[in-house]
């Protein structure tokens, strides 16, 4: 028995170590295959490139992401040759990137609206003095009357039925930075639009014109954060006294009702109208970024790869889970009815922010009164 149970251990013995040894040359191949792409993306982005699951899918397409976070603009003013992408929020940013880098790899991956996070008693005000309308689950401003009460110098008491938010403030939508931010920037590009009667500003003449009202809308606020994570965080913490009226991402809005905590009844989302799309550029800076973009962006040729292809997959839906819109509108419906979200889902008054270089021309405007 000795001399048959001798060979056999053995055996087992040696095909054991070489197993062991197979796949450790597998997980080390594997780990060889894996590329570190590192870039700077916008504050809005950080908890999708935090998120365990998108982390484990750009692994699976061989892809270990490093992503650093900053405000839209800064990053179309940082972005050194140290990283392969930039990935701001906005389409003006992402050019700057371009100009600035001399590429023309770039990738509109998804996008979502500029909306106004409030709460059901102040959109009932806005609605009982003509402001707003009751959509059913949300609101849409008129910005045309808003900047005329802006202009007016409106303050909260002077609405009538009013006795929810009945002080003595001006009525203002607390927004970020319009030097650093380009959730700013996409106010600025919306409130430009309706001051300029609804017309896209294009010349130095209109800006003339525009500017002691539109600028007013950031001076008059005080100190603004440098990235669009502030203030939606001083509405969730701090309430309606502190932000009745806050400029967001829609995709911020739902991927907080995705969470644990989600939204509270109270909360609500008003979209401007008309509004405005972010779209989210990422900015290849070389083959690396270049990977990226196609992956997040779901190209068709990487079709060729099922693993990759499920990778893109995953993160299209991935997005989604983060609030974002992209070409997958079915599961974009489903996510947003899982979690008793009414959103308006066909938005027809959309504009077109200016020019790159008519919003530098805005921005550095008011910068020189700060």
């Amino acid at each position: 028995m000795k001399k048959v149970l001798g060979p056999l251990l053995l055996v087992v013995l040696v095909l054991g170590v070489a197993g062991a040894i197979f796949v450790s040359a597998g997980e080390q191949f594997a780990q060889q295959q894996v590329v570190t792409v590192r870039g700077l993306v916008g504050s809005e982005k950080r908890d999708f490139f935090q998120d365990p699951e998108v982390l484990a899918a750009f692994r699976k397409a061989g892809l270990d992401v490093q992503a650093e976070t900053a405000g839209s603009r800064q990053i179309s003013m940082q972005l050194s040759e140290a990283y392969d992408f930039g990935f701001p929020g906005g389409i003006p940013a992402a050019e700057k990137i371009r100009q600035e880098h001399k590429t023309t790899n770039s990738y509109d991956v998804f996008f979502t609206p500029m909306t106004i996070a409030s709460w059901q008693p102040i959109a009932q005000v806005l609605v009982a003095n003509g402001i707003a309308v009751d959509r059913g689950g949300y609101y849409m401003l008129d910005m045309k009357k808003f900047l005329d009460l802006f202009a007016e110098g409106k303050r909260w008491d002077a609405f009538r039925d009013n006795s929810v938010y009945n002080v003595n403030r001006s009525v203002l939508i607390s927004s970020t930075d319009p030097r650093t931010s380009n959730s700013a920037a996409m106010y600025l590009s919306l409130a430009s639009y309706v001051a300029n009667d609804n017309n896209i500003v294009q010349n130095r003449e209109q800006i003339d014109r525009i500017m002691p009202l539109v600028q007013d809308l950031f001076l008059k606020q005080g100190f603004t954060g440098s990235s669009s994570a502030a203030p939606f965080n001083d509405y969730l913490t701090m309430g309606m006294g502190k932000a009745p009226l806050v400029m967001i991402y829609e995709s911020q809005f739902i991927y907080q009702q995705t969470l644990d905590n989600g939204i509270r009844s109270e909360m609500v989302l008003i979209y401007p109208d008309p509004t405005i799309y972010t779209w989210h550029v990422l900015v290849a800076l070389n083959a690396k970024g270049d990977r990226l973009g196609k992956l997040l962006r779901k190209d068709a040729d990487l079709q060729e790869d099922s693993r990759v292809w499920e990778a893109a997959n995953e993160l299209e839906r991935l997005a989604i889970k983060h609030g974002y819109r992209n070409t997958n509108v079915a599961y974009f419906q489903q996510l947003t009815k899982e979690h008793n979200l009414v959103l308006a889902e066909n938005l027809v008054n959309v504009i077109d922010p200016p020019t790159f270089e008519i919003i530098e021309e805005m921005i550095k405007r008011i910068e020189q009164q700060y």
